[in-house]
């Protein structure tokens, strides 16, 4: 009896070994990618948000406008040769622009050569009517953005259209932003003309464009400091199949070297402000920070 018992312990300890070991694997793409694995989206996404759909007092009723830089490109090359299915995240996108919405500003969106926005869209909350209703109202433009290299060209040094960049987060915004001349060119005007800057979770990578072909001691946002996603945190995913393979570098390292300081270690709520770069560190920021930048606009046009 004793060693039925024994048996039918261990064979139920192999199947819930082998049940687990299945949902860590990462699901495989029509184009040869990977996106999360059942795991890893029941860990880390949501049908729902935590939007708490803010009424702001005195809202802007004036023409300025965010510039949101997105990416148009979707597969990451892991350190394995493996490619990940990314984009911006979905969360961390729409959120913020709600708050930003409900504040009063609207919002342009851009890639950098006006190619579709890619959306990690395995990253949805399905049940979050607000998110929905964003996404419907911005589907035109996400599939049909502005051309960031055109916008640099032809109308970025005479522009007064603009209050503020926002590069929203998702490891797509390591895709093409990190390495673009023309945000290079895009984050110096707006410094030098005094714009915000909003990144969340792995949007300051792209900050990383203000560094093209200078030295580190010029760097914009030297001696800032930000919150974002930890490079601990993404060096712990593939262990539930989130990516399937590990980051080919690491952006929290980079702009530490550039003399960036992230002040939290989790990817948890921390949001920040440092004079006019306003950062969170991950979707469960998204809320906050969306307040947060809405809030400090409001207080720069209402001054």
């Amino acid at each position: 009896m004793k060693k039925k018992i024994i048996i039918g312990l261990v064979s139920v300890i192999i199947l819930s070994l082998i049940t687990l070991y299945i949902m860590t694997i990462p699901t495989s793409t029509e184009d040869g990618a990977y996106s999360p694995s059942t795991l890893a989206l029941m860990l880390a996404t949501s049908s729902t948000t935590d939007f708490d759909n803010t009424k702001y007092e005195n809202p802007y009723t004036g023409s300025k406008k965010v510039l949101m830089i997105c990416t148009e490109e979707r597969n990451m090359t892991m350190a394995n040769g493996k490619k990940f299915s990314t984009g911006n995240h979905p969360v961390e996108m729409m959120l913020p622009m709600l708050h930003l919405r409900n504040a009063g500003f609207d919002i342009d969106i851009a890639t950098p050569t006006g190619k579709p926005v890619k959306i990690e869209m395995w990253a949805m909350p399905e049940e979050d009517e607000h998110v929905k209703a964003i996404y419907a109202a911005y589907k035109q433009q996400f599939e049909n953005p502005k051309s960031l290299s055109d916008f640099v060209t032809n109308e970025m040094n005479n522009s007064a259209d603009y209050i503020a960049v926002y590069i929203p987060g998702g490891h797509g915004a390591m895709l093409g932003l990190p390495e673009n001349k023309d945000l290079n060119k895009l984050i110096h005007w707006s410094h030098d003309e005094e714009l915000f800057m909003l990144a969340i979770c792995h949007g300051p990578a792209a900050l990383l464009a203000a560094n093209i072909d200078s030295d580190k001691d010029a760097f914009v946002y030297k001696d800032y400091k930000i919150a974002a996603f930890p490079d601990a945190v993404d060096e712990q995913t593939p262990m539930i199949g989130y990516m399937p393979g590990h980051m080919p570098w690491k952006f929290g390292e980079k702009l530490n070297d550039l003399g960036v300081t992230i002040i939290n270690q989790e990817a948890d709520n921390t949001c920040h402000v440092d004079r006019k770069l306003i950062t969170g560190a991950s979707p469960e920021a998204a809320n906050d920070f969306g307040k947060l930048s809405a809030n400090e606009l409001l207080k720069e046009v209402n001054k």
